[in-house]
């Protein structure tokens, strides 16, 4: 008789959770998995599926004014918010049940229930009042919106959960927030022809991302009508009467709008799941701390995806799962590899990057150079849109390695996908440059910036 009631028992039904369970299950193993709310995670529920279903959408304002400069006459339009919330929940639940079909066709068992540890080997089925075993088990529950609580007022703001289903667009929104997660919905916003205000406590947006795009991308931004309102913070949120809300701000200013976003930040769902009781170690954050094979100090427990707060993407959460299937079911122990991970924002316009930022690599190698290219992408040129577009490649000038490409503009994320190839293989700019052009494409740029922009030298621009 076996001695628990499961080989693996999985706490959490996003991307990493379900693969990990799904896999697993395909080796024969007896996997179950745990969901308390919906199969799909963040990802497919709130998070990288509709947001960019909502910017595809946000997108058609602009394409119906670019139509005119090749001879499309565009008539009157308008735009009705409940349909397409109504058609993304069409498409969440096809997802959901994609995901769930997958489980089940593996035969691992689903419990729609919240799971908390009792024990090293044991798990509490919230919903269903009983305890079942586990030889190993698999957290992997997520993260969630900071919701700021120390603010007066928080209670009257929304989050990026709650903004996919509005009952209907307000007349002006403010975001707090500086990220990828602000700067898209700020966008969005705008795009549905909603009067947007950014609002972000540091110097530039996008922190973390190379400064040539940070401040390209908000120079756009601005000419497209949306407000950015740096180094300022939120002081306290007041409802109005009428329903609105009165915004104040640290610069003196006060903005009244139909509803304030939070998004300034994501935490590690680990409260209320009995780990620290169980002693598994967690860090200033809430995070779960793992070793480099994604395993806690409780041998048996391992923990994948954004509760371990280690790159907080899909992608990096389902590499995660197949290492952990890699290690601990197929005898092939594999450390997730962060380096060099592909990135996209879904801003208007886009972003697409992929490895070291000028600044980071100006910190790491001795010399670099930098190929940057910036012109008006050929899809501007009839419809008199004088938006432009932003590359550059950043040089080991020692090595020759590409060790980062940055881009701005259409089909940007895209690219970077592409781009992470080479990078990742550790190709040099001798072999981007051996490389032929596909034109007439904005990507050729990227194979024909044959001489340097500029060197940087111990970190300091040398022309």
């Amino acid at each position: 008789m076996a001695r628990y009631d499961y080989d693996l028992f999985v706490i959490g039904g996003g991307s990493g959770g379900v693969r990990a369970g799904r896999v697993t299950a395909s080796l024969g193993k007896r996997v179950a998995i745990a969901e308390e709310f919906r199969f799909g995670g963040t990802c497919v529920i709130r998070g990288c599926v509709p947001k960019k279903l909502f910017v595809y959408a946000s997108q058609f304002s602009e394409h119906f004014e670019d139509a005119a400069g090749y001879g499309w006459t565009v008539g009157e339009t308008t735009f009705d918010w409940p349909t397409l919330v109504a058609n993304k929940d069409k498409e969440i639940t096809r997802l959901e049940a994609i995901y769930r079909s997958g489980l089940e066709k593996n035969n691992a068992t689903i419990f729609e229930s919240r799971a908390v540890l009792e024990d090293r080997h044991t798990v509490r089925l919230v919903a269903e009042n009983r305890t079942v075993t586990a030889e190993t088990i698999l957290v992997a529950t997520g993260g969630h919106s900071n919701r700021h609580t120390a603010l007066p007022g928080h209670e009257h703001c929304i989050t990026s959960s709650e903004a996919f289903d509005l009952k209907r667009l307000p007349k002006a929104i403010a975001i707090a927030g500086g990220g990828y997660i602000a700067v898209e919905f700020a966008n969005i916003f705008h795009g549905l022809g909603v009067e947007t205000t950014l609002i972000y406590r540091g110097a530039e947006i996008l922190g973390g991302f190379d400064m040539d795009l940070r401040k390209a991308l908000r120079d756009e931004m601005e000419k497209k009508g949306i407000r950015i309102i740096c180094q300022a913070i939120m002081l306290g949120v007041d409802k109005r009467p009428d329903g609105g809300l009165d915004v104040h701000l640290s610069n003196g200013e006060m903005l009244s709008v139909g509803e304030m976003m939070l998004a300034i930040g994501r935490s590690p769902n680990s409260d209320g799941m009995g780990l620290e009781e169980v002693g598994v170690e967690l860090g200033k954050t809430g995070e779960i701390v793992v070793d480099d094979y994604s395993r806690t100090n409780i041998d048996n427990i391992y923990a994948i995806g954004d509760v371990t707060n280690r790159i907080q993407l899909t992608p990096v959460a389902i590499h995660e799962a197949m290492c952990f299937v890699d290690t601990v079911y197929r005898g092939r122990p594999t450390a997730p590899d962060h380096g060099a991970v592909a990135t996209a924002v879904f801003s208007q316009p886009e972003i697409g990057t992929v490895g070291l930022t000028e600044e980071k690599a100006g910190e790491k190698f001795d010399e670099l150079e930098l190929y940057v290219a910036r012109f008006r992408p050929m899809r501007h040129t009839l419809s008199g849109r004088q938006e432009k577009m932003l590359m550059k490649l950043v040089v080991d000038a020692a090595s020759r390695k590409v060790v980062g490409a940055h881009i701005l503009g259409p089909d940007a994320g895209e690219m970077a996908q592409l781009l992470a190839i080479p990078i990742k293989a550790g190709l040099t700019k001798d072999d981007f440059d051996r490389t032929m052009a596909v034109h007439p494409t904005a990507a050729e740029e990227l194979v024909t910036m044959y001489a340097p922009s500029y060197r940087v030298v111990k970190g300091e621009r040398a022309g």
